[in-house]
């Protein structure tokens, strides 16, 4: 492989590390923090001293717009990047990025070739912006994920039960998106979705099944172009285990991302 640079989101910056040893090609990456200050998310002061930032304080879309503006200016400004490696709200900006881009310029190339989505979804009210039905069920399985991930993410919940404070969630039973009904995605329906209103890259989804918003990221999968995409399922909760099994897997799809960039 030749040389690829990544954009990432610089929660995801200490996730790379143990699976970047094992790439094979020229990677290099760029850790880029968001443009807002914020309160750290549950339990990540824990681990990481302040200051710390975000992409937006809510998801009004009016904030939503104003991140992919800023967006659009960094790749501008830092650019060209083959492609973008991201992780939870990191996730929901890209995504929600795409999306709107094919909704609204969809003739002109997205500024990367291949995205790389850690534990992350698409907004629901991203959705219902385009126009798209998100159903009472949808919200319903949205919101539950969002307060068990609160809860399970929580210094707290850390410190008294370590790796086992991820609980099972309405994912549990799912092997990847081959075992999910496209008209019911967690109450999505797929098979009435735009079919210009997908990921056009390459594109790997990869999710823990003990993830409290894993729903989300098997949805946003479906988002995906179906020839374009791969599902990895890595076993944990939020957040990226550092085990041989899952960095070599890990490498391998980046590996597979910029190949599929390469020859299209």
């Amino acid at each position: 492989l030749q040389d690829h640079r990544l954009a990432a989101n610089e929660c995801s910056s200490s996730y790379p590390v143990s699976f970047r040893d094992k790439l094979s090609g020229d990677f290099s990456f760029d850790f880029v923090d968001g443009f807002l200050p914020s309160d750290p998310a549950a339990g990540v002061d824990l681990f990481y001293p302040p200051p710390y930032y975000s992409f937006w304080n809510d998801l009004a879309i009016e904030s939503v717009r104003k991140s992919h503006k800023w967006l659009r200016d960094l790749f501008t400004r830092n650019g060209p990047y083959d492609g973008v490696m991201c992780f939870s709200q990191g996730c929901s900006l890209i995504a929600s990025f795409c999306l709107y881009h094919q909704a609204e310029t969809p003739r002109q190339p997205l500024p990367f070739k291949v995205a790389i989505f850690l534990c992350g979804g698409v907004p629901l009210q991203v959705l219902e912006d385009l126009g798209l039905d998100v159903s009472k069920e949808a919200w319903e399985v949205n919101n539950k994920g969002a307060k068990a991930l609160a809860e399970q993410a929580s210094t707290e919940a850390i410190l008294t039960a370590g790796l086992d404070r991820w609980t099972s969630t309405e994912a549990l039973n799912a092997s990847g998106d081959a075992a999910l009904d496209p008209a019911n995605v967690f109450g999505l329906d797929f098979t009435k979705m735009p079919k210009h209103l997908r990921i056009e890259v390459p594109s790997v989804h990869i999710y823990g099944k003990k993830d409290p918003r894993c729903t989300a990221s098997l949805q946003l999968a479906q988002f995906s172009n179906p020839e374009l995409r791969k599902t990895y399922d890595h076993g944990g909760g939020h957040d990226v285990p550092r085990s041989t099994v899952v960095s070599e897997s890990i490498a391998q799809l980046v590996e597979w991302s910029a190949l599929a960039a390469s020859v299209r």
